[in-house]
């Protein structure tokens, strides 16, 4: 089994931070539908603006919202208008056919500006 990129959402816009939450990342539901995630899947969040790199897991915030929320510890490693890359994972056989992912463009308000599968 080999580790592939499932999808990418790409330069997101931290919207609210919370130290005091459990921990993760709470994303828009629309956003999550958009890339396929689940909720509690895990996810890693690249932070473009300070280069800080982490790994928690997606819960669902309020569709159509635009919030990128981060959570519990994280909250240190992002600042609210810091623009982040969130991605998830997926595992394939090696010699198995390997899907394309889903590659999620946002706009300033995080909300969906394009959706295309990586060629």
């Amino acid at each position: 089994m080999i580790e592939i990129l499932k999808s990418k959402i790409h330069r997101a816009t931290v919207t609210e931070t919370s130290l005091d939450y459990e921990g993760s990342i709470t994303i828009d539901r629309n956003l999550m539908d958009a890339a396929g995630l689940v909720q509690y899947e895990a996810v890693e969040v690249y932070n473009i603006t300070f280069g800080t790199r982490f790994k928690t897991y997606a819960i669902e915030g309020r569709r159509g919202s635009g919030l990128i929320c981060i959570n519990g510890a994280a909250a240190r490693l992002a600042s609210v208008g810091d623009l982040v890359i969130v991605v998830s994972f997926r595992f394939v056989d090696e010699d198995a056919e390997r899907p394309e992912p889903v590659i999620i463009l946002v706009d300033s308000k995080n909300k969906v500006v394009r959706k295309s599968r990586k060629k």
